[in-house]
């Protein structure tokens, strides 16, 4: 007879159920969220127990392998896929929820969730804190934009490095408002300089790897898209297809289908990592508004601009900057974007852009 265990985590506690291959439960507990509790509670088990699954979440990078490296078979779980499994319960608990995973591992009815490596999760985790304080510095420059509207003070044309001067300039009159002005300054000038420091080291990181470095070589793609879309994928091979790449960053188009009569496609699924659809979108549009020479992606993505419309072909083509930034990693390829260009020039398109690269961490 085999088990399988189902685990509902929870910041403090962990709710375990154990189900026999019928369907038959044979144990219902909570324990403390650490791996030695969990695999306390499961010792009766150890034997015969064919699959432990734990929904992916915020825990997830230090549970798993941690469940992995006490002998523990773990499987981390999609999590739109269990959701949408646990959905006929009628109750949500967390022991009907460790209930409902535990079925899920005895069905096989289950997709995996990757866990990515921990070097990896440091870098996203740098990207993370600096989008971060972009938005909140964005926030805080809007706010005082808004704030001064009030007066009648409008700052249409200023740039961001006369910004604090101009602002500081219009309200000089009014001495409460120019001291509630300058605290907000300050906190912006304060939380620029940081993301200032961050966005260095993202540079300097992408600076020193050579897979960066060669992603660099399509126009458009800087050192944001670069990153986010090597730690997004983490293991090349877990892909069978690079076209793959595009439905797991959602770039593909959802369909429905139903019967003879409805069959609908519509538009993209914006399914997995919004950063990096986000920064693949943002490459594809540098690539065919801001490069002005030759290349064989923005040739096609042009013609797609006539028929379909300009927003259709950025999207057409970061779906295919995916598929050619996975292909160039499990080839160990370069790109070249126009097949006229000599191998030499590509080169020294890639050299220039090294030292551009380079040259903004000096």
């Amino acid at each position: 007879m085999e088990f399988f265990c189902g685990l509902d985590v929870g910041m403090d506690q962990t709710a375990i159920c154990v189900v026999e291959g019928k369907g038959e439960v044979l144990l219902e507990v909570a324990v403390m969220t650490d791996p030695d509790a969990i695999k306390g509670a499961l010792s009766p088990y150890l034997g015969r127990l064919r699959r432990v699954g734990h929904e992916a979440g915020a825990l997830s990078p230090w549970l798993h392998p941690e469940l992995l490296r006490l002998g523990l078979p773990a499987i981390c779980l999609e999590t739109q896929h269990v959701r949408a499994a646990l959905q006929a319960q009628r109750n949500k608990t967390d022991r009907a929820d460790a209930l409902g995973i535990a079925h899920i591992m005895r069905t096989g009815w289950f997709r995996r969730a990757h866990i990515k490596t921990a070097p990896c999760y440091r870098l996203r985790l740098l990207l993370t804190h600096r989008r971060n304080l972009k938005r909140k510095f964005l926030d805080l420059e809007n706010a005082i934009r808004h704030s001064l509207k009030a007066f009648g003070i409008r700052l249409n044309r200023v740039g961001r490095g006369a910004f604090a001067q101009a602002v500081r300039d219009a309200v000089a009159g009014d001495a409460l408002i120019s001291e509630l002005i300058d605290a907000m300054l300050n906190a912006r000038a304060a939380l620029w300089k940081e993301y200032c420091r961050l966005h260095g080291l993202v540079v300097k990181l992408v600076a020193g790897h050579e897979l960066c470095r060669r992603f660099m070589q399509i126009p458009g793609v800087g050192p944001i898209a670069t990153l986010s879309f090597m730690t997004a994928i983490d293991d090349p091979s877990r892909f069978r297809r690079s076209r793959d790449v595009a439905a797991y960053f959602g770039l593909t188009s959802r369909r429905w289908q139903s019967g003879t009569s409805i069959d609908v496609q519509g538009p993209i699924s914006k399914a997995g990592d919004a950063d990096v659809r986000r920064a693949l979108y943002e490459a594809a549009s540098a690539l065919l508004t801001r490069f002005k020479r030759r290349d064989k992606v923005k040739t096609w993505g042009l013609a797609v601009a006539k028929r379909s419309g300009h927003r259709k072909a950025v999207v057409a083509v970061a779906r295919k900057l995916a598929v050619i930034m996975h292909a160039m990693w499990c080839d160990g390829t370069a790109y070249c974007g126009d097949q006229a260009v000599s191998t030499a020039d590509a080169a020294a398109h890639a050299q220039r852009k090294d030292r551009r690269l380079l040259g903004a961490l000096a």
